[in-house]
């Protein structure tokens, strides 16, 4: 990453520093919602005041933190932190503590904007799976048909006339068709990855209440299933209409050009520049070397269905980890909750034999206790498998290996300062070659190195008429492959050849910095 990029990503992360759960947080939360809950928000230290006077008297933030000269510090961290942008306006003071509370007003930046906005939408969340919106296959479907007729009739007649009235028509629906397909797609995307999630978070539990595993399996057998079908059933010849709509796609984005008053810097609407048509295909259509979201649906389903299919034998079979030791717990936290503080004491005791100590021995070297904080409090103890499953504390399995092997870690460093040398070696080799690359004889380190490059450079293409290249960022070694009719290149090694039909191969090395 370039020193300006990794400037400006730090900056830009600092928009989320006033979300952390420290100290008057709950205050800077109350504060970005004032000034993202209207537009063109401009406000002073006073006016802030005045409006967070109502969140404190609800206990929404604390007590003293809605004064002006709590509020002014508050305003001058989001302005450090970027959230918060000095405003320009002359104001009438009576006195200096009027003027400078009133003088200096603020504004919220873009950006600090789009992540209020998300914050707010995270915590109205629920924490159940979200449905997915399976409608909005068949109309995804629809409109690229839809698009593909309005992109021939706005072509058409732009070509005749481009400032006339029916071509700026057909221009403004292809974009309103555009825009819709893009929205569609992304509230798509977007239930389905929730959905997933929700089910990937559900499963890496262990165990499981019967009827959970019931209501799991349902979910499993018959929504999932639905979900899957109607993907698989829309989704050919959704790939197949993209495929048609990719040899208009330079015509198709220069219709969607954006306005000449908005100036460059623009962040434009999904689906106006090639890499948001790129992305839509890739969800639908499986490239080499890059599988798409459809597959990877089907296979996180087939993934999900075998965690159930284990968690459901695990509770009906007698062997392994029993979930009834659940229902235990659940019962002695019931009993704690109802108990008063001595009785608890007692009942911690009766179910863990857990009692005071008594140290007669001296205190161990390195003694980690600390008799300020309540256990309640302390680090977690890692509880063994079979403590929790069994209540057995013997000891399974062979010995563990030992940690700190000297003699292992000296011999994998060798094994790899070999390997990178062997790789350096065959770079310099291809890099040497590069010029008389059909006339030499590539050793099987150099073609290995060859190979994995030409792999990388061939899934970089949509189609066999595309050009392709792939860069070894470590050696600084780039391949490209250029289409060419009736060019054939031979690479010979000493493990065999390799024949490249139509293509054109060139090689380059450049300076890596800090190579040896």
């Amino acid at each position: 990453m370039e020193p300006e990029q990794e400037t400006d990503t730090e900056h830009r992360l600092q928009l989320y520093a006033y979300l952390q759960p420290r100290e008057h947080h709950r205050t800077y939360l109350a504060i970005m919602r004032l000034f993202t809950s209207t537009l063109l928000a401009d406000l002073s230290a006073g006016e802030v005041s005045s409006a967070l006077a109502a969140a404190e008297r609800d206990g929404r933030i604390d007590i003293g933190e809605s004064h002006v000269d709590v509020v002014i510090p508050r305003l001058r961290q989001l302005v450090e932190w970027g959230n918060l942008v000095h405003g320009r306006r002359e104001t009438i003071a009576a006195s200096i503590a009027e003027f400078q509370q009133g003088s200096m007003r603020y504004q919220v930046s873009k950006l600090a904007v789009r992540v209020q906005r998300d914050v707010d939408e995270l915590l109205r969340v629920p924490e159940g799976a979200r449905e997915v919106s399976r409608e909005l296959l068949p109309a995804i479907e629809r409109g690229l048909v839809q698009l593909g007729e309005t992109l021939a009739t706005a072509s058409a007649r732009t070509q005749l006339d481009a400032g006339s009235l029916p071509a700026r028509r057909a221009r403004e629906l292809l974009a309103e068709r555009v825009t819709t397909l893009f929205l569609q797609h992304a509230e798509l995307a977007a239930t389905v990855r929730d959905f997933y999630a929700y089910l990937g978070q559900i499963l890496t539990r262990h165990h499981l209440a019967p009827e959970e595993i019931s209501g799991f399996r349902n979910l499993l057998v018959e929504y999932i299933q639905v979900v899957v079908e109607d993907v698989l059933r829309h989704t050919p010849k959704i790939a197949a209409t993209l495929s048609t709509l990719a040899g208009a796609r330079s015509e198709l984005l220069n219709l969607l050009r954006p306005a000449e008053q908005l100036g460059t810097a623009v962040e434009r609407t999904r689906g106006r520049r090639d890499k948001d048509w790129q992305d839509l295909t890739d969800w639908f259509a499986d490239r080499p070397g890059n599988p798409s979201q459809v597959t990877a649906l089907r296979d996180a389903t087939t993934r999900a269905i075998g965690a159930l299919l284990a968690t459901v034998r695990r509770a009906t079979t007698g062997g392994g980890l029993l979930p009834s030791r659940r229902a235990e717990l659940v019962r002695l936290a019931g009993w704690f909750d109802a108990a008063t503080p001595d009785e608890a004491h007692s009942i911690y005791a009766a179910a863990f034999g857990m009692y005071s100590a008594r140290n007669l021995l001296p205190a161990p070297e390195h003694d980690g206790d600390d008799e300020h904080t309540p256990w309640r409090d302390g680090p977690a103890v890692d509880v063994s498998v079979s403590v929790r499953g069994r209540g057995d504390r013997g000891a399974r399995g062979r010995t563990s290996r030992i940690m700190d092997d000297p003699i292992t870690e000296q011999g994998l460093l060798a094994q790899a300062r070999e390997a990178d040398e062997r790789r350096e070696s065959a770079s310099a080799e291809l890099a040497a070659a590069a010029t008389d690359l059909g006339n030499v004889t590539l050793s099987g380190e150099a073609l290995g190195a060859f190979c994995e490059l030409l792999t990388l450079a061939m899934a970089q293409r949509e189609g066999a008429d595309d050009p392709g290249a792939a860069t070894d960022q470590v050696r600084g070694l780039t391949l490209t492959l250029t289409p060419e009719s009736g060019r054939t290149t031979t690479i010979r090694s000493t493990s065999g050849t390799l024949t490249l039909r139509d293509t054109a191969v060139g090689i380059a090395r450049a300076e890596v910095r800090g190579a040896r």
